[in-house]
């Protein structure tokens, strides 16, 4: 990877960013202008692709709740909404070649089933993004958007098997017994410290559960999310996935612009493009309507719907061997590789404002959901503080604020296991998302006098003040920042206290170190 490489990748993740888009959308049109350029990908461009996309399952298995994937919502609503979503594109995809409309790329049955089962899967790359920039996930449509990523993958590894002949080794059936090297793995993680090492660490069991279950016949990336699942438990597991954080982010900038490398299209191609892009459309409403189905609340349908609604990386694959079976033509890989950009950029930004537009259509969107499936939350009728955030800095706060006094702060937690733990040590703590505007509404009625927002996104604390400000909140609000920028423009949206805990802390280590200057011996 030469300069030129980091220079284009640079300047339009830059250009991004200053239209308030991720950066990834950037890297995006990156490859594709290296592409016409004339470069071609390298095999250090496809390694540091692979990488990333192995780091990034390794650190979803450390947050991911297993349980998750038992849940009907979770099986049931990928089988059902990937069989109506196959159908339905089976029978839609050949009528352009019926009509006339489309001669250049003619559409039998069998292309038709191979393009819908290509397009079927949701990109777990854009979606971890997506849910990881905004601080969800661990919410409940957080998890339940991961459960269905990995029950997707889970049919991917079956379908590859079937559809290639490959079948895993026959010592593929010990890798059932991994989890009782837990305590092994345990060991390797409390000794591995918290400086250089720890990372190593991380890599070294992402790319071991990688390597290990490919050697037997089973995709790697599933072995790298095992070993991930297996050390979550760990108390440093935590600690494990925040240092992997950068790494795994500038090892996935390969992987965005790898996309740009499969081919440069031509008009025709772009017609059937915009014709698929326009087909997410209908994605969104099988998803919505499957999560309906099965009983989930209007929002929690919509959100898990608009993080779902993209093309993943996996039809690449499907199509490439689509094209080496003589299924399909060449042409659509590329279309494919057009749609899957197309429906990142979609995608990705709708959901930065999908609470925006949840506060503006949110009668409409629940308007389908079952009887009893939006639940008021239970709130104390009347009480001074709100913590919203009760991770360090936020349960902190919530025992400065108590002393002795039991009922004058609650705390808001959107992740339930932590809640739960919570509550069962005797903390006053509500269950629910900062950006929930109906959370807001009721609220505006208790008498709140003070709102303290300890989240650990930006974006999420924008959201969140924005749903306060739509619900009529009335009262003080305090916030924390990491950075100057962004306390200030806390500050500029009327946050009336804004604490860099960077730039801070200092501040309260010599007011909490002072007493010792008047002790004597």
């Amino acid at each position: 990877m030469d300069f030129l490489w980091v220079l284009i990748a640079f300047v339009f993740g830059l250009v991004a960013r200053q239209f308030s888009l991720p950066p990834l959308i950037g890297f995006l049109v990156a490859g594709f202008v290296l592409n016409a350029l004339g470069r071609e990908a390298t095999p250090l461009l496809d390694e540091l692709a692979s990488l990333g996309i192995t780091l990034m399952l390794f650190t979803i298995g450390l947050k991911l709740d297993i349980r998750t994937l038992i849940r009907k919502e979770v099986w049931g609503g990928t089988l059902v909404q990937s069989g109506s979503w196959i159908l339905l594109g089976i029978a839609a995809l050949p009528v352009p070649t019926w009509l006339g409309l489309s001669q250049a790329f003619e559409v039998d049955l069998v292309t038709a089933a191979l393009v819908a089962f290509a397009l079927s899967f949701s990109s777990t790359v854009a979606v971890v993004k997506m849910l990881e920039e905004a601080s969800e996930l661990k919410v409940r449509h957080g998890r339940l958007a991961l459960g269905i990523l990995i029950v997707q993958d889970i049919v991917a590894v079956v379908f590859l098997v079937a559809a290639t002949g490959k079948v895993p080794d026959e010592w593929a059936l010990a890798l059932f017994l991994l989890p009782l090297f837990r305590p092994v793995l345990y060991w390797v993680m409390e000794r591995s410290g918290h400086g250089e090492l720890l990372p190593l660490t991380g890599l070294f069991l992402a790319l071991g559960g990688y390597e290990l279950f490919d050697a037997l016949g089973v995709k790697g990336d599933l072995g790298a999310l095992i070993l991930g699942v297996l050390v979550a438990g760990h108390n440093k597991s935590s600690e494990l996935y925040k240092t992997l954080m950068s790494f795994k982010d500038l090892f996935l900038i390969g992987f965005f612009l790898s996309i740009g490398f499969s081919a440069l299209p031509t008009l025709e191609m772009l017609y059937v493009t915009a014709g698929l892009t326009l087909l997410l459309v209908v994605k969104f409403v099988l998803f919505y309507f499957t999560f309906i189905l099965f009983g989930l609340s209007g929002r929690t349908a919509y959100l898990t719907a608009l993080a779902l609604s993209n093309y993943s990386e996996f039809g690449l694959i499907v199509a490439d061997m689509g094209v080496k079976q003589s299924w399909l033509g060449e042409e659509w890989l590329v279309m494919i590789a057009l749609a899957m950009s197309a429906s990142f950029l979609v995608s990705t930004v709708l959901f930065r404002r999908a609470h925006s537009i949840y506060a503006r259509m949110y009668k409409t969107i629940n308007r389908f959901e079952r009887e009893g499936a939006h639940q008021s939350l239970k709130l104390p009728s009347s009480f001074d503080v709100l913590i919203v955030g009760m991770g360090r800095v936020g349960k902190g706060a919530y025992q400065a604020l108590h002393g002795s006094d039991t009922s004058s702060a609650w705390g808001l937690e959107s992740d339930t296991d932590r809640a739960e733990k919570l509550r069962s040590e005797s903390f006053n703590v509500i269950s629910g998302d900062a950006d929930d505007l109906e959370f807001w509404q009721q609220a505006s009625h208790c008498d709140i006098r003070l709102v303290m927002l300890a989240l650990p996104s930006q974006q999420e604390m924008l959201a969140t003040l924005q749903m306060m400000k739509i619900a009529g909140y009335q009262g003080k609000t305090a916030a924390v920042a990491r950075y100057e920028d962004e306390r200030n423009q806390l500050l500029d949206l009327g946050v009336d206290v804004v604490f860099n805990y960077y730039a801070e802390v200092g501040t309260g280590f010599a007011e909490e170190s002072r007493h010792l200057l008047s002790v004597t011996d």
